[in-house]
């Protein structure tokens, strides 16, 4: 997953992805706050948080996709491991991206 600024920059990464073949299925959330400190100071600010649905092999290219088109000096970049899931959705995500 990955959190944006804003809406157009969201939907330029996610379609990238889809265009590499990195992701079978984004859901782009438009609408998070997000609360944090950086540089020493407390900071709110509106995001919009894309969950993209890929294999573990695929991560790498992630990464450094979202990295190059991502404007934050540190941008949000985590992978969560799938441990269950419905078998044929599993195997349409797999079909669904190369390696």
């Amino acid at each position: 997953m990955t959190a944006l600024p804003d809406q157009d920059t969201a939907r330029s990464v996610a379609h990238s992805l889809l265009e590499e073949k990195l992701a079978a299925c984004i859901n782009l959330m438009p609408a998070i706050v997000s609360f944090y400190e950086w540089k020493g100071e407390t900071c709110e600010d509106s995001e919009c948080l894309l969950l993209i649905k890929t294999r573990q092999s695929c991560y790498g290219r992630i990464e450094a996709l979202i990295h190059t088109h991502h404007p934050y000096e540190l941008p949000e970049i985590i992978a969560m491991e799938i441990s269950h899931g419905l078998p044929a959705y599993l195997e349409w995500i797999h079909k669904s991206t190369q390696e």
